[in-house]
């Protein structure tokens, strides 16, 4: 799923930046969307006047952002490459990941120090190295720094999210959190997962870094006329259409959902879109006969003109996934397209979904529940009742306006500690 189509920014640029001192953004891995982080926080700095310094390792030379940045020759956006150590040649500690990743950040950093003045350090992703630090402090000296996490779970229990029951690793986690924020000028640690400063508040530690929530942003899409997108997918104009929509393996309930709508009387049609492991299509192409009516399915990857299409033409999205237990990005696009959902109840998913305003959720994926939560919905359509999403719903934060505000408040705010 795409996330965003602009770039860097093309503001006038910021006059004296060397002198003014440089935001370092130090990210060494440009896969999947760690470069898009980098390009939205590199653009919040920017617009808030604070010359960006991008550091990154030397294999993303080549990559689409780094060039760029290189060819737009401002001095108020640069870029640094600075490569890790080898694996081959870790000695001790640095053989464990976040002990290698800590060293490189240090490395990053120092590198970039000798040659510029350092205002304030951004971690895309603190993950890398967030549980070395209790033991390995801070990698950037005595300079501020803020950082996202992505991958904190260890709460989630405490808060009501369902989840697996891990006591010992969490509580060894918590007890690490608890002194990682601690750290030498950490100054905010921002997460893209809400139930993190709600459970920060309920703990109340004394000092530290503050912990906040950041939306993990997704594109501001404008919904189609359901017809005309319809028209372009091939489907029905009076069709009811349940959407299960990206990669699709066996972890999105497919399975338990192919057997509930074959035992079930005016079932919806399966719309299935996105591309598809083995695994599923040895499985639908048993049940396609079995299906009634016949299941559309788009086996391929889908544009962002298609997703668009599909989320504008369903009535019904499908979130009854298997073992997932982080957010989803199709709950964020159902949520913008005012879409029902039907959603598992476990993990985030479910923690947003609670008291069913986004639509039924689901307390097992056996054919009776799923049978039950989808009569639900067709008997709102049965009424003439329309879904409308609350507005005041917290996934209305998930856009890149809030994500970048966020951003340049916590950023101002650091700059303007005392280190």
């Amino acid at each position: 799923m795409e996330r965003a189509t602009h770039l860097v920014p093309i503001e006038t640029p910021i006059a004296d930046a060397a002198r003014l001192g440089y935001v370092v953004i130090i990210e060494p891995n440009f896969t999947g969307h760690r470069w898009r982080y980098v390009e939205w926080i590199a653009q919040a700095c920017i617009e808030a006047g604070y010359p960006v310094l991008v550091v990154t390792e030397n294999s993303n030379e080549d990559h689409r952002l780094a060039r760029e940045i290189m060819s737009a020759r401002r001095e108020d956006l640069q870029i640094a490459f600075v490569d890790t150590e080898s694996k081959r040649h870790s000695r001790g500690l640095k053989r464990i990941s976040y002990a290698r990743f800590h060293a490189y950040f240090k490395l990053a950093y120092d590198s970039v120090k000798r040659a510029e003045r350092v205002r304030l350090v951004v971690v895309p992703y603190v993950d890398y190295f967030f549980h070395a630090l209790p033991l390995l402090g801070s990698p950037f000296g005595k300079t501020p720094w803020i950082a996202i996490t992505m991958r904190t779970t260890f709460h989630h229990r405490k808060v009501g999210v369902r989840t697996p029951g891990r006591p010992i690793v969490n509580t060894v986690k918590s007890l690490l959190f608890r002194r990682a924020v601690h750290t030498k000028g950490l100054r905010t640690l921002l997460s893209i997962d809400p139930t993190l400063p709600e459970w920060v508040g309920r703990v109340k530690p004394k000092h530290g870094a503050s912990v906040g929530y950041v939306a993990d942003p997704f594109p501001d899409a404008k919904a189609e006329d359901p017809l005309v997108a319809r028209e372009r997918l091939g489907l029905d104009p009076a069709g009811r259409y349940l959407l299960v929509y990206g990669s699709i393996s066996e972890r999105k309930g497919i399975c338990e959902l192919a057997e509930a709508l074959a035992g079930m009387k005016d079932a919806p049609t399966l719309l299935l879109a996105g591309e598809q492991d083995q695994e599923v299509r040895g499985f639908m192409r048993a049940f396609i006969p079995i299906l009634k009516p016949a299941p559309v399915i788009l086996d391929q990857f889908v544009s962002n003109e298609m997703e668009r299409d599909l989320f504008s033409a369903c009535d019904v999205v499908w979130l009854g996934y298997k073992g997932h237990y982080g957010m989803s990005g199709v709950l964020v696009q159902a949520y913008r397209f005012d879409k029902p959902v039907v959603a598992t109840s476990d993990g985030l998913i479910g923690w947003f979904c609670r008291g069913g305003q986004l639509g039924p959720c689901l307390d097992d994926l056996s054919a009776a529940s799923i049978t039950q939560a989808l009569g639900e919905v067709a008997a709102q359509w049965e009424r003439g009742e329309k879904h409308q999403r609350p507005l005041d719903h917290l996934l209305a934060r998930n856009t890149l306006g809030q994500f970048k505000e966020t951003l340049r408040q916590a950023i101002t705010a650091a700059v303007g500690t005392r280190v």
